[in-house]
């Protein structure tokens, strides 16, 4: 299955922006191939105003995240791997959603996969079987 990650920031992005707020995006410039003005990067990370009116030629494709943005009035070429981008939210109230870093925990895993094998000899696996969903009142 392709990533869930692209998807739900183009969904985000575009709530955020319906709802008259402010974009932002939280990326992991250390992640290989991170292409974004480094001196404007803190503990690894940079936080990016991926508003309409602070970017131009926005590129939400399900690979990466790319646009043209100036800093201190010089323009960038920035390009993100979308594995690279660990939150959206809207700057006015925080709202939006911060990304696993390992997103393989997102999809069930085939039977062979991931079970873990309790008590002696190996009898038994944790975690086997189909999700319940139960009722709460």
């Amino acid at each position: 299955m392709v990533s869930s990650r692209p998807y739900l920031l183009r969904a985000f992005y575009e709530w955020i922006v319906d709802n008259h707020a402010t974009p932002y995006i939280v990326v992991n410039a250390e992640h290989p191939g991170t292409e974004v003005p480094r001196e404007y990067v803190e503990n690894g990370r940079i936080v990016l105003n991926i508003s309409p009116d602070a970017v131009r030629s926005l590129s939400l494709a399900n690979d990466h995240v790319g646009f043209n943005a100036r800093f201190a009035g010089v323009p960038y070429d920035l390009y993100i791997p979308m594995r690279a981008v660990t939150a959206i939210y809207a700057k006015e109230n925080g709202r939006g959603m911060v990304f696993k870093d390992d997103e393989e925990d997102d999809f069930p895993q085939g039977p062979d996969e991931g079970s873990t094998s309790s008590g002696a000899g190996g009898k038994g696996k944790r975690g086997g079987g189909r999700p319940k969903l139960t009722v709460v009142k």
